[in-house]
């Protein structure tokens, strides 16, 4: 009860009970004298329960600095957050790690890029490059000699008691004119086969291919032991007789300038001093063949 002595009705519009909508705000209003009013009061009051989604003053004002203390506050985070990055120090480690990374990278993309071959371990089934002190170079296969064929319509066993006959003459030094008269010279006397004597049993130990009844007569040139020439082994030798025979040939004054039959009748003594010149072009051919 008011000292005016009017009641106070709890169901009245302007009761105590609904004091509670209306109180103040924390910013400070700044409505107009009317609406302190009883009647702007009633209207407010009134328009709120017509419409009860509608905001009301005092909650509005609270919204709006709700939102903008809010507003205010992610501004400062962000402003810590961009002060705190930008306070932050870097780690230098970190971005030469990644330079070298990168650079590792880079290389191995390099197709251009120099690569160093891991060294070779020689094994057994790979023989070293550097022959050690053991290993012994192979040795060069020996040439094969040159086969020479018979000619002249010579046999093989003629043909390689030519050979026995120009090689002599070649290891004396003898020029190519001597080699042909001492091949034709064998010709004539013993057809280039190596005789024995019927007369001398002694000469028929040795090596030979045939036997003859000339006296003594021996070998290739059918020389005499009797006559100087040497022992019968000698003359058995043919390199040993054609080195007598030649020595003989190179006594005589200007044989080179003489007719083949001259020459070997110079050194022969034979009882058929021109039976020698039918072999002069068998024996060139021969001696042709051997030579090469």
């Amino acid at each position: 009860m008011r000292d005016d002595g009017t009641l106070d009705d709890q169901y009245g519009l302007d009761g105590s009970a609904d004091r509670s909508d209306d109180t103040p705000s924390t910013v400070q209003s700044t409505a107009s004298p009317a609406a302190s009013t009883p009647r702007g009061s009633l209207r407010t009051r009134f328009n709120a329960l017509l419409n009860p989604l509608a905001a009301r003053p005092g909650r509005t004002k609270m919204a709006v600095a709700t939102g903008a203390v809010c507003c205010l506050g992610l501004v400062g985070g962000f402003s810590q957050i961009g002060a705190r990055a930008a306070g932050d120090t870097p780690n230098p480690a970190v971005p030469a790690e990644a330079a070298q990374r990168a650079a590792v990278d880079a290389a191995s993309r390099d197709l251009d890029r120099e690569t160093t071959a891991p060294a070779a371990t020689p094994s057994a089934a790979t023989p070293s490059a550097t022959p050690s002190a053991t290993t012994k170079p192979k040795p060069k296969p020996k040439p094969t000699p040159r086969r020479i064929v018979p000619v002249a319509g010579l046999d093989q066993t003629q043909m390689n008691n030519a050979k026995k006959i120009v090689q002599a003459g070649r290891e004396m030094g003898v020029p190519r004119r001597g080699l042909v008269i001492a091949v034709a010279t064998a010709m004539q006397e013993s057809t280039l086969l190596n005789y024995a004597s019927g007369v001398l049993p002694e000469s028929q130990n040795y090596p030979h291919q045939a036997i003859g009844w000339d006296h003594d007569s021996v070998g290739l040139f059918q020389q005499r032991p009797s006559s100087g020439w040497g022992t019968v082994e000698e003359l058995m030798d043919p390199e040993y007789a054609t080195q007598a025979f030649l020595s003989a040939l190179e006594e005589i004054p200007g044989w080179q300038d003489l007719p083949l039959t001259v020459a070997a009748q110079a050194v022969q003594v034979s009882a058929f001093p021109d039976a020698y010149a039918q072999h002069e072009w068998a024996a060139n051919a021969v001696v042709k063949e051997i030579l090469g």
